[in-house]
């Protein structure tokens, strides 16, 4: 299974500035997105964890689209994660 993650409004810089992930799972032909969101805490993520998570998903305030579309439309948190997904995490957030 590959897939894409996406990272913006400032998340990137918590996984080592990089934008883009290509992901291959060569054992899964889906994944629940709470564990993908944990794998990406404990295998991306560079700094910061509360930045990102918080008590097993994103914080408040990080928009999660799935091929372009609300997470909600998908379950949220329960959607299995299909090969070919693209998932964009976008910060809301922002220091003033």
């Amino acid at each position: 299974m590959k897939i894409k993650v996406e990272l913006s409004g400032g998340l990137e810089l918590l996984f080592n500035k990089i934008k883009t992930h290509e992901i291959t799972f060569d054992d899964k032909k889906s994944i629940p997105l709470k564990d993908l969101i944990i794998w990406m805490k404990d295998n991306l993520l560079t700094e910061r964890e509360n930045l990102f998570i918080v008590d097993g998903t994103v914080r408040p305030g990080i928009l999660v689209l799935i091929n372009e579309a609300d997470w909600e439309l998908y379950g949220g948190i329960g959607y299995d994660v299909e090969d070919g997904d693209n998932i964009i995490f976008i910060s809301t957030l922002h220091g003033g």
